[in-house]
């Protein structure tokens, strides 16, 4: 793509992530009623700065994906055919069977595995996460697209270059191992930052609370980041976005 075609992708990536950003403001809005800051500054501004940082990191994320991706052989495949007004049927079929199945399957893994887990959670934690429980936007907008492009475009992208960096001599080619390490990588570091959250919800941190925070957000991970791999990001996208709603379908239902 030319540069004014990359441009138009790097819009594309940033307007969508931004939608994320903006509907997690309703959680952050019951954060700061559960805990206090310690500083003197309105709840509006405290809102607007994290808005701020949020589009920050965003932006941080969609250059190292837009900077590696096309290193290690890794795509947007929607994003880049509509920054080059191209039809987009050809690049989406490939991509939604997979993207669906591997999403159903995730998010009925993911309601196991939560499930299993609950009796063996601190109360206060689960008190406050009834609370704090994101509005089913927030989880398509922000989970399904924003945290691909933050987590799958930006850092897996990174890792797999620094993966071959580190295995592969001259100029030889991206290797499986590389794309492996990256997405395991990627979707571990993505269940840790989580952790933060988690013990902003509970005063008793337990080892079953660092496991459930950490592999409950970590197991998708390794679905989506295999997907960004073979199919490209908007795969991972729509399977993120599908587990959500697969988990919210059978939420309903065992209710």
């Amino acid at each position: 793509m030319n540069k004014k075609q990359n441009l138009k992708a790097t819009f594309l990536l940033f307007l969508l992530g931004f939608l994320g950003i903006l509907s997690t403001i309703p959680m952050y809005s019951k954060l700061l009623s559960l805990q206090s800051t310690g500083l003197q500054l309105s709840e509006e501004l405290v809102l607007i700065l994290t808005v701020v940082q949020s589009s920050i990191l965003l932006i941080l994320m969609i250059w190292l994906g837009s900077t590696f991706s096309r290193k290690v052989g890794l795509s947007a495949p929607i994003i880049f055919a509509l920054a080059r007004s191209e039809n987009i049927s050809k690049h989406l079929k490939p991509q939604l069977f997979p993207a669906i199945l591997g999403g159903v399957i995730g998010g009925i893994l993911m309601l196991l595995f939560s499930n299993a887990m609950l009796d063996q959670l601190p109360p206060e934690f689960l008190t406050n996460g009834e609370k704090l429980l994101p509005p089913w936007y927030t989880k398509l907008l922000y989970g399904g697209i924003t945290e691909e492009i933050l987590i799958r475009w930006g850092l897996m992208s990174f890792f797999v270059w620094c993966s071959f960096r580190i295995t592969q001599q001259g100029n030889g080619e991206v290797g499986s191992i590389n794309y492996v390490v990256a997405i395991i990588l990627s979707a571990l570091l993505f269940g840790i930052l989580h952790l933060s959250v988690a013990f902003a919800l509970s005063s008793e941190i337990t080892v079953a609370l660092v496991t459930y925070i950490v592999l409950g957000n970590s197991m998708f991970g390794l679905i989506a980041g295999y997907l960004y791999w073979k199919r490209g990001l908007e795969s991972a996208i729509v399977a993120h976005m599908t587990a959500h709603l697969t988990m919210i379908m059978l939420t309903n239902l065992i209710a």
